[in-house]
């Protein structure tokens, strides 16, 4: 039998492994396994730039109902809540001292109409100074414009509605005597309302008139109100360097009220053919915005710059083009340049064949 050192024996193995796999094949480092990730292509969309703010309703138009002469109220024509056209009657007051008044100043009228008629004969055949027919024209004068003033008193008695709207709750009631100025009740005009709001300084550059504004209440939170900016106050706060804007919105349901809060959202800008990427492919880092592209079946990082942010998606102003596709699900884990291999959500990745174990030689057969 023959015998082999250990040292031989070793050689031998590392002759008969290198005579059936080359050294060089054994030297090489095992090559990278493609990583599994999923891709969405870069799409185009209109991105809206617009900024928000909190604000509150107004109506159309609003005024208080005062009586402008004392007086008792003979009658009210409304019921509270009531919608009511322009100059329909509201309240009478009792006009019988004004009638009267407006009597006693008739009869100084024709008397006074009937002495200057007089002076102005006797003036006429110089039978009177041209002073005395002077006087008589002026208590003429005097008398009308009584009269007149007497006249307006009486038609004040009765009051109207200075336009169409509707009617608040009243604060009087019927019999009750009234001061000049006191308040009567309410009159709204909510047919279109009237929107207050305040945007930073910064935005004024982009803002202008016919702007459009989209606002939601608490009252209906799942509907959307549409209106445009149609004035914008020439004055800056300077406490909030803010600007205030005023809307107008429809409002023909009657459904908004005035003193409602609403949160408005101003469009200054539109972008037609916008890139727009899922929020989940941006990589922070370092305060960059990083997403990584498909090139030849490899990663390759790259920064982009973001613009406006939506749900879910984001604006690409720099970086990416039409024909991009970007990772959107396994990126933490890639690095540049390595190998990826495209799934399909919801599905194992399809790897590649594994290679085949490298054989173990066999040692010599001993000889008897």
């Amino acid at each position: 039998m023959t015998y082999y050192p250990p040292t031989q024996y070793l050689n031998l193995v590392i002759l008969t492994v290198g005579s059936l796999f080359p050294l060089s094949l054994l030297a090489q480092p095992p090559k990278a396994m493609p990583m599994p990730v999923e891709v969405n292509a870069v799409k185009l969309d209109t991105v809206i730039d617009q900024v928000t703010a909190v604000g509150s309703l107004l109506p159309q138009e609003n005024v208080i109902i005062r009586s402008e002469i004392p007086g008792r109220i003979l009658t009210i024509h409304f019921t509270e809540g009531q919608q009511v056209t322009a100059h329909q009657a509201l309240i009478t007051l009792d006009a019988a001292e004004y009638q009267a008044v407006l009597a006693e100043s008739d009869a100084t009228v024709n008397l006074n109409r009937i002495s200057f008629e007089r002076t102005k004969d006797l003036t006429a055949k110089n039978l009177t100074s041209h002073q005395a027919f002077d006087e008589a024209q002026a208590k003429l004068e005097q008398s009308l414009a009584r009269q007149q003033l007497d006249q307006v008193k009486l038609a004040k008695t009765k009051i109207v509605a200075p336009f169409a709207g509707q009617l608040g709750l009243r604060n009087i009631s019927q019999g009750a005597y009234i001061q000049a100025g006191q308040d009567l009740v309410t009159l709204i005009d909510i047919s279109t309302v009237k929107l207050d709001f305040r945007i930073s300084e910064k935005f004024l550059a982009q803002v202008h008139l016919g702007q459009t504004v989209k606002i939601q209440v608490d009252a209906y939170p799942s509907e959307t109100f549409s209106g445009e900016v149609y004035a914008i106050d020439p004055t800056i706060d300077q406490a909030t360097r803010t600007a205030l804007l005023r809307a107008r919105v429809a409002n023909s349901e009657g459904i908004l009220f005035a003193g409602m809060f609403v949160r408005v959202n101003l469009e200054l800008a539109q972008r037609q053919n916008a890139i727009v990427i899922p929020e989940q492919a941006i990589v922070p880092k370092g305060g960059e915005s990083l997403v990584f592209k498909v090139v030849n079946g490899k990663a390759v990082m790259t920064k982009v710059t973001l613009g406006q942010r939506r749900t879910g998606d984001v604006e690409i102003l720099h970086g990416l083009s039409v024909t991009d596709k970007i990772v959107v699900s396994g990126q933490l884990k890639l690095r540049d340049g390595v190998p990826v291999v495209i799934v399909e959500p919801g599905k194992p990745p399809m790897m590649p064949p594994m290679p085949m174990p490298m054989p173990m030689p066999m040692p010599p057969t001993k000889k008897k």
